[in-house]
């Protein structure tokens, strides 16, 4: 069965390390600070200036005025910063953070991503993506393995305008987590109750696929 949301970020979390500084981009990303795993300290950046982001209040803990780059409320952990975006992004192009983690329209082969323009549609724009992807050496996409009309998100080569070319590393789709190198997407585990087929057929771009790939755990 394909992985919800929260189980996608639950998976990326898995991939964070004690001392990490990272960087969660909109949408799936911004679930992640709900699942950091326990005793593991990491801070958490939004780009709109803020270095220490909790995860998504109670209503209790809601301030209008705490809110992250998607214009979410979220908490702040002990020791958190506030400072300027300008700060925000001298941290991110300076490659101070140590793990991205973004949504995507498309990611290919070559670790090219497209992730801020659908030509005739309205997107809310570029962001800080571009900065990202430029400033940061591991970055993971999130995101739903085909698109609602069951068209393949994993390509040979992107379609769409490039945010980031040659710079991902890592995929977490709602059916399997891989890794791009050497021109091809590596299967490294599959969602549980999901067939190695059917990753097959909802992947356009080449696919190396292990005699054995176990199911992910959380």
């Amino acid at each position: 069965m394909a992985l919800s949301r929260e189980q996608l970020a639950q998976r990326v979390a898995q991939e964070m390390k004690d001392g990490y500084y990272v960087n969660l981009g909109i949408g799936i990303p911004t679930l992640v600070a709900n699942y950091v795993p326990e005793g593991m300290e990491v801070m958490l950046q939004s780009e709109n200036g803020l270095l220490g982001m909790g995860r998504f209040p109670t209503e209790d803990e809601l301030d209008a005025d705490m809110i992250n780059a998607g214009k979410q409320t979220v908490t702040a952990i002990n020791g958190a910063s506030i400072f300027s975006s300008a700060e925000s992004f001298a941290m991110i192009r300076g490659g101070h953070v140590d793990l991205t983690v973004l949504g995507a329209f498309e990611v290919d082969v070559r670790g090219n991503i497209a992730s801020y323009m659908i030509p005739g549609k309205l997107i809310k724009g570029m962001g800080g993506a571009m900065d990202l992807v430029a400033g940061a050496d591991n970055i993971i996409v999130t995101m739903t393995h085909a698109s609602k009309n069951g068209e393949s998100k994993l390509l040979p080569k992107c379609t769409l305008p490039l945010t980031g070319a040659g710079c991902i590393k890592k995929v977490v789709t709602d059916l399997a987590f891989m890794e791009i190198r050497n021109g091809a997407f590596w299967l490294i585990e599959r969602a549980p109750g999901v067939s190695v087929q059917e990753i097959i057929d909802k992947t356009a771009g080449e696919l190396v696929v292990p005699d054995v790939v176990p199911e992910m755990q959380f």
